[in-house]
């Protein structure tokens, strides 16, 4: 006996052998903390960096922010809360575990003046940047007379 073959049957087949695939894996395994990426802001202007992270639900205290070689690092770890060990879940989106996130920065920074703050969910970072790499504004000399900053003053 010959049948019509249907694609669209043969797709819905897959899906749910996939599905059952994933649904007995989830069943039979606990849950793994997981390594999970940070979303960042960064901003650059004339005298600084400007960082933000969003961290929501992290206490300030389990975050580390170090700055080395050019590279700022910010790591962490959201921890979970108690299981429910006897029931089972339909969803766990929340995310937990360790995270790390590295940014190379194009200029030097001031690593002795960093500054740091907390608040709603959101570590904001200030990194000045070195003297040595601000732009400068250098005068001109014309004749007896001198430019400065855009205006020309007699000696």
């Amino acid at each position: 006996m010959l049948t019509r073959w249907d694609p669209f049957q043969e797709m819905l087949n897959l899906r749910r052998t996939v599905d059952r695939l994933f649904d007995n894996a989830n069943a039979d395994h606990e849950w793994q903390p997981m390594q999970w990426g940070l979303a960042v802001d960064v901003v650059e202007n004339k005298d600084d960096f400007i960082v933000k992270a969003s961290v929501p639900g992290i206490n300030p205290e389990d975050l580390d922010v170090s700055y080395v070689d050019d590279t700022l690092t910010i790591k962490g770890e959201v921890k979970s809360d108690n299981e429910v060990k006897e029931n089972k879940y339909h969803l766990r989106e929340r995310r937990y575990g360790s995270f790390t996130r590295s940014i190379s920065l194009p200029t030097k920074i001031r690593g002795d003046a960093i500054e740091a703050s907390y608040q709603n969910g959101v570590l904001n970072l200030r990194l000045p940047k070195a003297e040595e790499v601000k732009p400068k504004r250098i005068a001109i000399k014309v004749g007896d007379e001198k430019m400065i900053e855009g205006k020309v003053r007699s000696k």
